[in-house]
């Protein structure tokens, strides 16, 4: 491909391709014109969101500008909603804009709560992805929650690192604003409800810590407790049971964009396309899946971001040696990886592997400093 004019196209503005563009900035491809597409000019960064929550951080600190981060690579910025791939004719399809040529396109729209299987859930529970949805729902539930009248039961879906942190931040928000406002933070009640056991891909010391800190925080936890339907004011599981509850805030196993399932690549059961090492999908040389949307088919890992930290590098390097017409790189995820979980004011639990686990101020100094040193990458 090498002495050609290439149209690199990246859709979505996920961290995979922040950091693909980052790469680019310091480095760009000779002979290609990048294009960016994504919903908005700004992608939120998971890793803050519960600090953001909580109040440890203002929305726009947890923001990457993806805007001004196209325009430094030296990238075409198109905001749009992409909702297919016309492979034969090599094109991105997206709403309400025209189609948009490529020569290689990477895929980095992420991934939502699978909502499929819960009854009501669409009209009545508050995703927390995409977090640009979710945001402005949280903000109309908290300005709620500030009435007399408004609601005082929440229950948070899904007992996994992001359930799990959503209902600690959400604690923490709660009882601050009732402070502020002179009133009893008791009246505030938080079940973290889980169709298995809590944080069950984590090692025990991390599953016991983290017990420990929502019995410290007041909340409730039950488990095994499979969530059918939700409604204005309860929610019913699989079995029969019901919960009282006024709002429902579903953080379950995430499902990619159907449209990735129409474009007939491989994908997982999950929907999520299906790569090789390289990064690039089984059946097509010239299609990249990255982060929450794609999964390497001989080493699948769950949804983290710490995954797609690391393929950023890799795709741009990939995208380099494919116009250059070299070999490509391999990416490898990590086996074993530090994760951070908010657990309180300022403080957090850090685990990794099979037994490592502490928890306290610490832990949340450590993991501040990460998630800043990351966003300050960006300018921000």
């Amino acid at each position: 491909m090498g002495g050609e004019t290439r149209d690199i196209v990246l859709v979505g503005g996920g961290h995979a391709h922040a950091l693909t563009l980052l790469a680019l900035t310091a480095r760009p491809i000779a002979g290609a014109r990048l294009t960016l597409i994504s919903e908005g000019p700004q992608a939120p960064y998971s890793g803050m969101l519960p600090g953001h929550i909580a109040g440890f951080y203002r929305r726009e600190a947890m923001h990457i500008d993806l805007a001004g981060l196209a325009q430094r690579a030296g990238a075409r910025f198109v905001r749009a909603k992409a909702v297919g791939l016309d492979r034969a004719r090599k094109m991105a399809l997206l709403e309400g804009h025209a189609p948009i040529a490529y020569d290689l396109v990477s895929l980095n729209v992420g991934a939502a709560p699978d909502l499929a299987g819960i009854a009501g859930a669409a009209e009545h529970g508050l995703a927390v992805k995409p977090i640009a949805t979710f945001l402005p729902q949280l903000d109309a539930m908290l300005r709620a929650a500030e009435s007399p009248d408004g609601p005082r039961r929440f229950a948070v879906v899904g007992g996994g690192a992001a359930g799990f942190e959503l209902a600690i931040a959400l604690r923490l928000r709660l009882d601050a604003q009732a402070r502020a406002a002179g009133r009893n933070p008791g009246a505030f009640a938080i079940t973290l409800v889980n169709g298995g056991a809590l944080l069950e891909t984590f090692n025990a010391a991390v599953r016991s810590r983290a017990r420990a800190a929502l019995h410290t925080a007041n909340i409730s936890l039950v488990e095994e407790f499979r969530v059918a339907r939700v409604d204005t004011s309860r929610i019913t599981s699989s079995q029969g049971g019901v919960l009282a509850v006024d709002r429902a805030l579903l953080a379950t196993a995430a499902r990619a964009p159907g449209w990735l399932s129409e474009t007939g690549l491989a994908v997982a059961a999950d929907g999520s396309i299906l790569t090789r090492t390289t990064l690039q999908t089984l059946a097509d040389d010239a299609v990249f899946a990255v982060g929450d949307c794609g999964v390497v088919a001989d080493d699948p890992r769950p949804k983290a971001g710490v995954f797609a930290v690391r393929q950023g590098p890799v795709l741009a390097e990939n995208l380099r040696r494919l116009c250059e017409g070299r070999s490509l790189l391999s990416y490898h995820a990590q086996r074993r990886f530090l994760t951070l979980l908010v657990s309180g004011e300022r403080r957090a639990i850090a685990g990794r592997g099979d037994w490592l686990a502490f928890a306290g101020r610490l832990a949340w100094l450590w993991k501040d400093r990460i998630d800043r040193s990351f966003m300050a990458r960006f300018g921000a």
